[in-house]
């Protein structure tokens, strides 16, 4: 590559036996939070609006810096994890994604982005405006992958061109030898001749694999299977303890590595490694004995705006034996959203099972479904939570640990995943078919989730893929999909137009990142009343269950109405709460 520079310049919960007969007042009124601990109303009567009020807080004595609201998502990140630079961080968002939709920066950005970077690198800054290792990982090897491999458009702009010709320099000199091979592994992109990046080898063998990889990752190539099963086996699981990575990985090499594969498009090669790379972990996934099970793939980052449905939808299911795993985080970058393992914790629900605690869930005739945590699940993945909120875009991972079998059945399986992005939706149903599952499904929901809508599509929508766009697979036969000819599986694409099914057109309900405002409108809709809430979870129920060919779900209106049912019964509200309980007893 020529130059690009020339040389001019857990908690216990009030809700005790399922009823099915809850008040909208008691089901939020039942939920108390104070200083980490639950409160009963009549001890204080404080309420759960009154907990998040200022004036409130300061009459308990609680400074503001103390307080954690559990009702809302971004409380829910750990005070543990260093925060990255937030100036640095705004120049992530705009480089470090794809070949159309990187924006370059202008000249003012690029000289207050490399200013803060050199004054960092020279001590100057300290605690949070420190930039991290993982950050200089990442912002460099972007600017290096679209240096080589971008087009025209999206490559350097003039006003970085003259900002890194004015630092470099500078740079050179402060920054240290990793973090210069990353942003001229060749000694070819700065203008100026450099031995450090083409004679950089990194430290120990790790290290050596890594910057192998790294060099054909920076050059804008791919990798081979085992070539990232290698890399990922070496360094992870990353061992944090007091902020730092205390297990040898160099965290600016491993940043580069993830948002590079990102920003190159992986190959389908590339992402069957990342998904298969921890299955045997702790050796083979529990087997449940259940006739039909479903995988719930949503997007772990979670929603910010609106609805998110699918534990209400995973209670209507189980009551007519159609059994759910639902698996994520509490909390994960970059949108820090709510999951449904903060609606399952802020309820009282037991959120660290085992894998073969979820089994047991799962097989219990009373309950059905069965939420696990990668922490439990696959806590190589989990370790790299910092670092992601660090390098600021989704990585690999943020697509294959949507498709994951934390425990699998003796009968039917199916996975369902949401996507936003198009193009990702084709590699999502090949991850599906190499999980050797007998039906798949991948939904653009809104916020890339997996919650259909029934809002009606404006003309004025986004261009692409419209929401409630619906792709998949469906086996006709019950043997393996490792073992089908490929005749035996039907493929479809659909549009899910909910005004066709009887629905009104109606906006989505908005929580807004508050996790108790999504819990009262599920568990609302799961009490029966009517409205947005009630029409999407209904609606999600039905359409999963006939485009994947659940038995009795031939016929779209017979699915709807039987989920219907299960509501109007009761019996979806009583196995949420029984969940409540039974996972609480679980240690």
């Amino acid at each position: 590559m020529k130059s690009l520079l020339s040389s001019q310049p857990s908690l216990p919960t009030h809700i005790t036996e399922p009823r099915t007969n809850l008040s909208r007042s008691e089901v939020t009124s039942s939920l108390r939070f104070y200083r980490g601990r639950w409160i009963g109303r009549k001890k204080c009567g404080l309420t759960l609006n009154a907990v998040s009020d200022p004036a409130t807080v300061g009459q308990f004595g609680i400074s503001e810096s103390e307080f954690v609201n559990p009702a809302v998502s971004t409380s829910y990140r750990s005070s543990r994890l260093p925060k990255p630079n937030q100036t640095v961080l705004d120049a992530q968002a705009r480089v470090c994604t794809g070949p159309t939709q990187t924006k370059p920066l202008n000249e003012d950005q690029a000289f207050k982005v490399f200013d803060t970077i050199l004054r960092s690198a020279r001590g100057e800054l300290k605690d949070e405006e420190q930039v991290s290792k993982a950050q200089l990982g990442a912002f460099f090897a972007a600017m290096t992958i679209r240096a080589n491999a971008f087009p025209e458009a999206t490559q350097w702009s003039e006003g970085e061109k003259h900002a890194m010709s004015n630092f470099w320099p500078h740079l050179v000199r402060a920054l240290p030898s990793d973090v210069i091979f990353v942003a001229d592994p060749e000694g070819s992109i700065m203008g100026v001749g450099s031995s450090i990046g083409p004679q950089y080898v990194g430290n120990g063998t790790n290290d050596m694999r890594l910057v192998g990889a790294l060099r054909e990752v920076l050059a804008g190539g791919h990798l081979g299977y085992e070539e990232v099963q290698g890399v990922l086996r070496d360094v992870l699981p990353l061992n944090v303890e007091d902020n730092k990575c205390s297990s040898g990985v160099n965290e600016t090499l491993l940043s580069a590595f993830l948002i590079g594969q990102r920003m190159n498009r992986e190959t389908d090669r590339e992402l069957k490694a990342y998904c298969l790379a921890f299955d045997d972990q702790f050796g083979l996934a529990p087997v449940a004995d259940v006739r039909s099970l479903t995988h719930y793939g949503e997007p772990y980052d979670g929603n910010t705006r609106f609805f998110r449905s699918t534990l209400f939808v995973a209670a209507v299911r189980s009551c007519y034996g159609e059994s759910s795993l639902l698996h994520g985080v509490e909390w994960m970058p970059p949108k820090g959203g709510i999951t449904e393992e903060q609606m399952l914790k802020f309820m009282g629900a037991n959120t660290r099972l085992t894998p073969l605690q979820a089994k047991e869930l799962l097989e219990d005739e009373e309950l059905g479904f069965a939420y696990i945590s990668q922490r439990e699940a696959c806590p190589s993945l989990y370790s790299l939570i910092g670092l992601r909120e660090h390098i600021k875009k989704r990585p690999p991972l943020a697509t294959t640990e949507k498709v994951q079998q934390f425990v699998k059945a003796r009968g039917r399986e199916a996975i369902v995943a949401g996507f936003y992005h198009e193009g990702y939706e084709e590699p999502l149903l090949m991850l599906m078919k190499r999980r050797g599952v007998h039906s798949g499904l991948v939904v653009k929901g809104e916020e890339g989730a997996l919650s259909m809508t029934t809002k009606f599509r404006s003309v004025n929508a986004s261009k692409g893929l419209p929401v409630n766009y619906c792709s998949g697979f469906c086996s006709l036969s019950m043997d393996s999909a490792f073992e089908l000819d490929g005749v035996s599986r039907q493929n479809f694409k659909t549009e899910v137009n909910a005004k066709d099914f009887g629905f009104e057109p109606t906006d989505t309900p908005r929580t807004d990142r508050s996790v108790s405002k999504n819990i009262e409108l599920g568990l609302g809709a799961l009490r029966g009343q009517k409205g947005p809430a009630y029409d999407r979870i209904v609606l999600n129920a039905g359409m999963v269950d006939h485009l994947l060919g659940c038995d009795g779900a031939e016929d779209i209106s017979t699915a709807l109405d039987r989920a219907r049912e299960a509501i109007e019964s009761g019996k979806a509200l009583k196995k949420l709460l029984h969940y409540i309980k039974v996972s609480q007893k679980m240690r």
